[in-house]
């Protein structure tokens, strides 16, 4: 940039930080007159303001009209840097400038403009009060985009401006990457090598299935490729789930890492049923059905003897089947209590509940929470040669040595009431139910509990003290309950701070107070956050700890339940007799650095 051109830029002028949303670092506020925004020709325009001098329009032309690079790009390529753009745009639209810091946007925010959204029109949502959205863009003069974000979240957008190229890193890191972690340059050369010789597909809406036509290609060596590469990429990302998806103009492939969804590849829509084919055909699974839901288990033996088994789930959709392949590796089993994520005091209680002679021991969360990771690390505790350890589970996640476990199956009397009113008559000493799902089951477990037996077992409700009310729901009577009942826990699993990318970080004081946090806490908290690295896939996490909450059964509690007290009270009780909640369980994790506070108030909201 020419002396001249440098003349012509206002000399930027700080801004307080109160003025800003937390997540915003402001850098400068531009002087300058309010000009006009008006989206003529942007070369043209540039070069009626002095930044692009005559000889370079022509250059600028020719790179734009390659059509592979954006104007903010081409403007670099002709010696441009990006604060050079930045100070120009923010003069000329007098608006603020920022520097966008490794702070994440409030999950709600992030949630009004998908990633989609957000990548096609150049934008990040930063903050939003009342009706309007604070978004960050690199060329605020694009008022179609402006115009297009305002319809989709029904807010007026406030738009600041900062470097394109640090916008498109900013918004992977913040979205956790949804569409960034891509798979290993030989899935991507094999999608893109695929040609329509490669498979013979049965035409949409065909009556009659030619199931000699699709087994052959599936079995096509190119589908073999993919399908392994797709089931071992998943091994090596640690994804906990994989999603085959059918949409009407789409078919895409995402992984569950770490609770979170990431969408992997979209394969073209020719290759569907061949893939899905041959995820059945390893599953074996009728090829050939596709108006019911299946389901079957593959077992992958790795190089060096390392075996890990995949549970699949077929289900037909609107627009072709949907798969879902939950991952079993045992290697990523956790077993050692100690390391789940419980504090010393309430491991100490959860031992001494399980250690017990007789009784029930209650695990509650939503589906993926890690409750079945917390009973098999009690049954690792507790397993001992001279007791009879039994499980009961539909279905049977992980084989576990010198244990006896019993596979539910559907359409048969193996139900989990049948099952363990049958167990009950092998001798046992520990008995774990994968989950009690109604009265005859929960009747059945009590009364094994009443009788000498340890039981173990999962219910779905959202707290330890809803607990005791599912089960007076279900019909158990509320002596039942208080006799029988030893502890509830409940538990979550937050996403831990990328070791190798972790910083020092100081979140918002009011932001703290408002979750929960003392100023003790905040004052002598140790915080981090994951600027992002290949190791976490720019999302600045890597794995899982979990939170819990664990309420025994004291007298003071039994004394409640049996004169009816709601959940709210028993809760209240239970905090006076020590129990500490989700969120002072997450807050604790967010003060040692182990998460963030963005991870404590997604996965523990308070209403």
């Amino acid at each position: 940039m020419s002396d001249d051109t440098k003349k012509n830029l206002p000399a930027p002028v700080r801004i307080p930080t109160g003025q800003f949303p937390a997540i915003l670092t402001p850098s400068r506020r531009p002087s300058g007159t309010n000009m006009p925004i008006v989206r003529a020709n942007e070369i043209d325009v540039l070069a009626r303001d002095g930044l692009v001098k005559p000889h370079q329009v022509q250059r600028l032309r020719d790179l734009l009209s390659m059509g592979q690079q954006s104007l903010d790009a081409a403007l670099e390529e002709i010696g441009f840097t990006p604060d050079q753009l930045v100070d120009y745009r923010a003069a000329k639209y007098n608006i603020p400038s920022v520097t966008l810091s490794p702070h994440h946007p409030a999950p709600d925010v992030l949630e009004l403009l998908p990633f989609d959204k957000a990548e096609k029109y150049g934008v990040i949502p930063l903050s939003r009060t009342d009706r309007t959205l604070t978004v960050v863009i690199a060329d605020p003069g694009r008022l179609d985009h402006l115009d297009m974000i305002a319809r989709i979240t029904n807010l007026k957008v406030s738009p600041v401006v900062a470097a394109e190229s640090s916008i498109n890193v900013a918004r992977k890191r913040y979205y956790g990457n949804t569409r960034g972690i891509e798979l290993t340059e030989a899935l991507d050369r094999h999608v893109q090598d695929i040609s329509a010789d490669d498979v013979s597909v049965v035409p949409e809406g065909t009556a009659v299935i030619d199931v000699d036509a699709l087994e052959k290609s599936s079995e096509e060596d190119s589908i073999v490729k993919l399908v392994n590469l797709v089931l071992v990429t998943a091994i090596q990302r640690g994804a906990s789930d994989i999603h085959v998806e059918s949409y009407e103009k789409m078919f895409r492939i995402r992984f569950r890492i770490d609770g979170t969804l990431y969408e992997i590849q979209r394969p073209p829509r020719k290759l569907r049923d061949a893939i899905v084919s041959r995820i059945k055909i390893m599953a074996s699974l009728d090829i050939a059905e596709r108006r019911a839901p299946q389901d079957g288990r593959i077992k992958l033996r790795l190089p060096g003897g390392r075996d890990c088994d995949f549970r699949v789930s077929v289900l037909p959709s609107l627009f072709g089947e949907k798969v879902v392949l939950r991952l079993l590796d045992r290697q990523n089993l956790q077993t050692d209590m100690t390391k789940l994520g419980f504090d010393a005091d309430e491991l100490t209680r959860f031992k001494a509940a399980i250690h017990k002679p007789y009784g029930m021991v209650l695990v509650t969360g939503p589906t993926g929470s890690g409750k079945t990771t917390t009973l098999y690390s009690a049954l690792h505790e507790l397993n001992r040669v001279a007791d009879n350890v039994s499980t009961v589970e539909d279905p049977v996640e992980y084989n576990l040595e010198v244990i006896n476990q019993f596979q539910m199956r559907d359409g048969s009397e193996m139900t989990f009431a049948n099952a363990l009113r049958a167990l009950l008559r092998q001798d046992p000493d520990i008995i774990m139910v994968g989950e009690i799902r109604d009265f005859e089951t929960a009747e059945i477990a009590i009364k094994a509990a009443l009788t000498g037996h340890m039981v173990l077992s999962t219910l779905h409700t959202n707290s330890a003290p809803l607990t005791i009310g599912r089960l007076l729901n279900m019909g158990v009577e509320p002596f039942m309950v208080t006799a029988s009942v030893n502890l509830i826990a409940a538990q979550r699993l937050v996403r831990r701070v990328c070791d190798q990318c972790k910083q020092l970080t100081q979140p918002e004081g009011k932001a703290c107070m408002d979750a929960g946090m003392s100023e003790a806490e905040i004052r002598n908290g140790t915080f981090y956050e994951g600027a992002g690295c290949p190791t976490c896939n720019q999302t600045g996490f890597k794995g899982r700890v979990a939170i819990y909450e664990i309420m025994p059964m004291t007298a003071a509690l039994k004394e409640a339940v049996m004169q009816g007290c709601s959940p709210v009270e028993l809760e209240q009780i239970a905090v006076r007799e020590g129990m500490q909640t989700l969120r002072r369980s997450a807050l604790k994790k967010f003060a040692l650095g182990l998460t963030t506070l963005a991870e404590v108030l997604r996965v523990t909201r308070e209403d």
